[in-house]
């Protein structure tokens, strides 16, 4: 018998669902005609995308929902909380940025590190990220236009009725205005996103100023408030409560030291859009360079902003009154203190401010669509760019569609915490992640690199693993729900079209080649004999 046939071993990579995709590989398929991105954006284009996302519905609405509910004045800490994990996560985002500057985020970088079934669930828990933020948004959108033309005294249902269905007509309005701008060209729609970023930004200056003047200390006190039992059923309390009180036994509460962590926990949804500006990161002129300043700068301009507004919200009112509110917002807050003036500016400026999340949500969703698309775990077909503009045309529209459709025909907002859980669950692999890189490729030398070693990322993965838990019990139950699917998705479809299983036949058929003339050489020995 041959030697060949002797020594031969072969393991089936399609069985394996942990086998990675080299870095090398994935620039090279960035470069594919036909599914190739053109790099437009500057270092601004992304500080302004970064700011544009998260300067939004978590500045004008969450917040006073976790000082209402979680965290009373501490809410301030709350975002403090938030922001610090948010600012460890994205160090490990822009060392893999920097190392791996193609379009997908941290699918890509799990595919490079921990193997193609993670990368395949933390893409497909961006897409539940993504695809949920951009239709609450835009429901919420519609929700505000119809206060705004209230307020200019033009009746305008923020629904009308089709055979007996809701449609939210203003959510279709708005995802078709930004999936046609996408479609034409994302510097393009970089532009017309800078022009509303900077009218929000000076809403929420105004909110800040103008807030201030209403201010009065004893509404500080207590800063903490004393942990209290929620006021709801039993049975709803179980569902509500956070998932480390229900793996601990706790009895549903809120405020208290766990309440800050709670409210932390439900305000990161104020700071998913710098792991959206990720996903931009093969549209990026320069991106060992422009990446880090950009994702860095805009998450340094919302910190800031977001501690100056929930210092003013909680001063101006109680967060007894937030609690008090059905619904509670800023609006609520100088409605409360009589400035209905105030109200209305808040009103135009929650609308601008929503107007580039959705349009930010929309190009991010069709970028992690489309790597995953690319590498086949999708069909290849999504993957494909317009020749004349390189965007993925044909994916935004579906996407912009499907988005649309949910937002205006369902009770989409009944899931805003599945947009937390996705982000965080992202932000836990790429922290990990990046460790694994740095093992597999010492030889690897990124232009941003996380400092204190090994210290940062074990930090940030371990204190977004706590604020996952802090979201409600359904909330993960969702969560399993959603993982199954898409498992069962991967195992259906994505791991037999992997384009990794195609290089395997590839080196396959090369070797039963090499083994077929070893054989026949054999049985022509064996026939002289």
């Amino acid at each position: 018998m041959s030697p060949f046939l002797n020594t031969l071993k072969i393991v089936d990579p399609s069985m394996n669902i942990f086998r990675t995709k080299s870095i090398e590989q994935s620039i090279s398929d960035a470069d594919e005609p036909g599914r190739k991105l053109k790099r437009s954006l500057s270092t601004w284009d992304l500080m302004i995308m970064g700011v544009a996302v998260a300067v939004g519905a978590g500045i004008f609405s969450v917040g006073a929902k976790a000082a209402a509910n979680f965290a009373g004045p501490a809410v301030t800490i709350s975002f403090a909380v938030a922001a610090v994990t948010c600012a460890l996560a994205i160090m490990c985002y822009a060392e893999f940025a920097t190392a791996i500057p193609v379009a997908g985020s941290a699918y890509v970088f799990t595919y490079a590190t921990m193997g193609e079934v993670l990368a395949w669930i933390i893409g497909w828990n961006l897409i539940l990220e993504l695809f949920t933020a951009a239709a609450v948004i835009a429901k919420y959108w519609g929700i505000y236009l119809s206060k705004v033309f209230a307020l200019m005294g033009v009746d305008m249902p923020p629904s009308i009725s089709i055979g007996g269905v809701d449609l939210f007509w203003g959510a279709f309005l708005i995802v078709a205005i930004f999936t046609v701008l996408l479609v034409l060209g994302t510097k393009l729609s970089a532009r017309v996103g800078n022009i509303f970023t900077i009218i929000k930004i000076g809403v929420v200056l105004f909110v800040i100023v103008v807030g201030f003047s209403y201010v009065k200390f004893a509404n500080y006190a207590p800063f903490v408030p004393a942990s209290e039992p929620t006021a709801h059923g039993a049975g709803t309390d179980v569902m509500k409560q956070s998932f480390f009180g229900f793996l601990t036994g706790a009895v549903p509460a809120q405020y208290g030291t766990l309440g800050i962590f709670a409210g932390a926990a439900l305000v990161f949804f104020a700071f998913i859009g710098f792991d959206v500006v990720a996903t931009s990161a093969e549209e990026v002129k320069n991106p060992q360079k422009t990446l880090p300043r950009g994702i860095f700068g805009g998450l340094a301009l919302v910190t800031f902003l977001y501690i100056l507004v929930s210092l003013a919200l909680t001063g101006m009112v109680s967060y007894k009154d937030l609690a008090a509110a059905e619904n509670p917002t800023l609006t609520t807050a100088f409605e409360a203190v009589g400035n209905t003036d105030a109200a209305k500016v808040i009103a135009f400026g929650s609308l601008v401010g929503l107007t580039t999340v959705i349009m930010v949500l929309l190009m991010g969703l069709a970028r992690v669509v489309m790597a995953m698309s690319r590498d086949g775990l999708l069909p290849r077909s999504l993957s494909k760019t317009s020749e004349k503009r390189a965007t993925p045309a044909r994916l935004q529209i579906i996407c912009g569609a499907a988005v649309a459709l949910v937002a205006g025909l369902t009770n989409v907002d009944l899931l805003e915490e599945m947009i937390n859980i996705g982000t965080l669950s992202a932000f836990v692999m790429v922290s990990l992640g990046i460790l694994v890189l740095r093992k597999k490729r010492p030889d690897l030398k990124p232009a941003f690199r996380v400092p204190f070693g090994k210290v940062v990322p074990w930090i940030s993965a371990v204190l977004c693993l706590y604020l996952m838990t802090n979201l409600a019990v359904e909330t993960w139950i969702f969560f399993g729900i959603w993982l199954a699917i898409g498992m069962a998705i991967y195992f259906a479809y994505g791991r037999r079209h992997s384009r990794l299983n195609e290089k395997f036949a590839a080196a396959k058929a090369s070797v039963s080649g090499t083994v077929n003339e070893a054989s026949d050489e054999d049985e022509d020995s064996f026939s002289k004999v």
